[in-house]
């Protein structure tokens, strides 16, 4: 017998119910999840109406039904469609963690914040055609999923679509020797521990920093390895920052066939097709140390009698596409490597330097080609048009952001009158015009002070700067805002298919401990609210200057979902944006390059354009490009904690003030302000007493004296032990703890538990004595 579709009269009759005074029959909620779970390519409000052929107000009813389930947290929006909440998307970024008897692959989604913890099981059965490496355990996977009913253990199958990333099969460390022993100590405190033979050295010296392939495991059950190469001394400069590219796998190294194809790159772009804007005095305002010039930006009066006190703003963003070409070795290797990584002491880029840091440079006084937006601004910050060009420009100065401000401020440097008059004082103006548009946006204000580690010459931490925030800063910042709207908007308008960079609202189960701290601090947070950044600002503002400013600021960060790129638009929620691309760093972020591919080919603006394979693997590039900028922010932040903690093994023993960043069942996470990176304090180093963790509370409390340590608390620490090649601290706490009241609920919770682990222990002492 056929199988009839939801919307069927006979289904209907069974299952759905009829609105008095209209002519249809509406389904009941399963029937909409059936209907989404069969049809997860066209889950759109449209396509759920016409599936139950419902019409008038039935399709209002319908919006209704579905807002409320996606409130009750039953179904989840992704993009202009619906999917159940309580299931896995139809293709999901996974992690392979075993294997099965017949010899089948298990896996694990990966969530946005890296953790696959306490998630659904998939079934990956091993393809017959993957391009590329043979996926293995270890490896994280690109697959199509599939719900497997009845089975609750292994509920999805999933079929291999790509390997994004391949488990590392070596081992990294640096050459040890305990008296006529060999070891490599590792880069991570997890690692094994291997011994190696002096004939397997393979050249390498006492503090080498070596790559180990490991093979069998010696009488005492030690794995013995030979050395595959020596990556570089321990004591060299950079030597820190090549620990975190070979342990995060990070390609650094352009192959002959990528750097003969920039060499031979034009150094004169023509002028056909593009519009001369080389008169125009755009300029370049960066980093001091900026090697590179990506965006330039230029902004005057709207002479326009309609739009009085508006202004005309304008971007200008090197033209990377007219060099790297789809398909091409260089647009392969950028695509692997998906970003540039920034360390302390160098910079890993994605593109040679014969491109990032010349051809596409925006250099003062050098014509350069550039894909530029010029947007026309009402007085209050509306944006009412804008319009994309291909040009040829020439910038008129390169600016610091130091040197900028200053100038506008009246302080005496190097900017020429001129430039100040003429381009910073309109771009100052039109800044604050963008401003108005901001503040009515109402994004989320979380004030972050981002810290920079200074070298000294031989590549140890000199000293930790704060660099001041200024209004040059966020001047650029909302001028590239806007300009990645306008690329959205472009694009969504012309029907171009695009990567969007996408920030989900937070989780329910994160809006819940959001909920359960804010009730601590006498605070509250309606559930099923429509939770906005404006109503986030709105707690902040409420705890700005009392003891909870920290402690809110902090809980309301890891509140938050973690930005990603993908093909559906899902909005941007901490910008508070409807729809928003990345536009402005194609030198240094391949989604932006495939951006301005889409923009040429939606404007008809050269043949160098988005290719229709492109537009078929834009899910693919979207989930490389999220891995590999969640590797080079897990690279970053591992070398800056290796650098710290090799500067701070010479302080053990020594006390310091800290901020506990962190609160978990097993100890504390304490952050060195000063250095800006954690380490760790065991429960057992907190005190004699039992310490329970309230997670409400975000605090560890002493379950006799009812004080204990809490999330943001400032503490003094003094440092136990230090591993720098795994950027690993241990500390012990001197503070002594301060008074807090736990919910009852937590409290009452921990008490049981602690009675039931005496039992179970009392019990097996019992047994043992039997």
């Amino acid at each position: 017998m056929a199988k009839k579709k939801p919307g069927s009269t006979r289904q209907q009759d069974q299952a759905g119910s009829r609105a008095k005074g209209v002519g249809q029959y509406r389904p009941t909620r399963e029937q909409i999840l059936e209907f989404i779970n069969e049809n997860p390519g066209r889950s759109g409000k449209r396509e759920i109406a016409r599936g139950f052929s419902l019409k008038g107000e039935d399709r209002l009813w319908l919006n209704d039904e579905l807002q409320a389930m996606e409130d009750d947290g039953v179904l989840k929006s992704q993009g202009k469609r619906f999917g159940n909440a309580g299931r896995l998307p139809p293709l999901s970024v996974l992690d392979i963690f075993g294997r099965e008897r017949d010899g089948g692959l298990l896996a694990k989604p990966v969530e946005r914040d890296g953790s696959s913890e306490n998630l659904p099981i998939v079934s990956v059965k091993m393809p017959r055609h993957v391009k590329g490496p043979t996926p293995g355990v270890g490896d994280r996977i690109l697959a199509k999923i599939f719900f497997v009913s009845g089975d609750e253990a292994i509920p999805y199958s999933g079929r291999v679509v790509k390997v994004l990333e391949k488990k590392q099969t070596a081992v990294l460390g640096i050459l040890r020797k305990d008296g006529e022993r060999y070891r490599i100590e590792g880069i991570d405190r997890r690692q094994p521990d291997v011994t190696l033979r002096e004939e397997d050295l393979n050249g390498a010296q006492i503090g080498d920093l070596v790559e180990v392939e490991t093979g069998r495991t010696n009488r005492y059950g030690q794995a013995v390895g030979k050395v595959a190469q020596v990556v570089g001394a321990q004591q060299s400069e950079k030597a820190i920052s090549m620990i975190a590219i070979y342990a995060h796998d990070i390609p650094h190294i352009f192959p002959d066939a990528v750097i003969t194809e920039a060499e031979s790159a034009p150094a004169k772009v023509s002028l056909e097709g593009r519009e001369d804007w080389r008169d125009l005095p755009l300029v370049t305002i960066d980093p001091a140390d900026a090697k590179d010039h990506d965006d330039a930006v230029y902004a005057e009066p709207d002479t326009d009698e309609k739009n009085p006190g508006g202004v005309i703003a304008t971007v200008a963003i090197a033209d990377v596409a007219a060099y790297v070409r789809p398909g091409s070795a260089l647009d392969r290797e950028a695509l692997k490597r998906g970003n540039s990584v920034y360390f302390p002491d160098r910079v890993v880029p994605m593109l040679p330097e014969r491109i990032s840091n010349d051809l596409c440079s925006l250099k003062e006084g050098v014509e350069r080609p550039a894909l530029a937006v010029r947007m026309t601004f009402a007085s209050d910050g509306r944006k009412i048009r804008h319009s994309f060009h291909r040009v040829v420009m020439r910038s008129a100065a390169k600016l610091a952001y130091q040197a900028a401000q200053a100038a506008i401020d009246g302080t005496p440097n190097d900017v020429p009158e001129s430039i100040r008059d003429t381009v910073l004082k309109p771009l100052w103006s039109a800044y604050e015009v963008l401003k108005r548009g901001r503040d009515r946006r109402e994004p989320l204000e979380l004030d972050l002070p981002e810290r920079k580690i200074l070298l000294t010459e031989d590549g140890r931490v000199d000293r930790v700067i704060i660099p001041e925030r200024l209004d040059a800063h966020k001047l650029i910042e909302e001028f590239m805002i806007q300009a990645n709207v306008c690329a959205a908007e472009t694009l969504e308008t012309r029907k171009q298919p695009l990567v969007y960079r996408v920030h989900d609202a937070p989780s329910l189960a994160k809006q819940e401990t959001l909920r359960e701290f804010l009730a601590t601090i006498g605070l509250s947070l309606a559930r099923g609210a429509d939770l906005t950044p404006a109503r986030f600002n709105g707690i902040l503002s409420q705890v700005e200057g009392t003891d909870h400013e920290e402690l809110a600021s902090k809980v309301v960060l890891r509140s938050q979902s973690q930005a990603e790129y993908a093909p559906s638009n899902l909005g941007h929620f901490g910008l508070n944006l409807a729809r928003y691309a990345h536009f402005t760093s194609p030198i240094r972020r391949y989604a932006d390059l495939i951006v301005h591919r889409a923009l040429i080919s939606a404007l008809d603006l050269g043949s160098d354009g988005l290719m229709r394979q492109e537009e078929q693997n834009l899910v693919e590039i979207a989930a490389t490009v999220s891995t590999t900028e969640r590797r080079a922010m897990a690279a970053e932040r591992d070398t800056i904690d290796r650098l710290v903690a090799t500067h701070l093994a010479d302080h053990i023993g020594e006390t310091f003030d800290g901020r506990i960043s962190g609160v978990t069942k097993s100890g504390l996470f304490v952050q060195l302000p000063l250095y800006g990176t954690d380490g760790f304090i065991p429960i057992s180093k907190l005190g004699n007493e039992y310490f329970h963790f309230d997670e409400a509370m975000q605090a560890l409390i002493g379950e006799k004296s009812r004080a204990g340590y809490r999330l943001a608390d400032h503490v003094e620490i003094k440092i136990l032990d230090v591993l720098p090649m795994a950027g690993a601290m241990e500390f012990e706490m001197v503070s002594d703890p301060t008074p807090l009241q736990g919910s009852k609920q937590s409290h009452h919770k921990a008490k049981t538990q602690r009675m039931r682990a005496r039992a179970s222990q009392s019990g097996r002492h019992t047994r043992r004595k039997r």
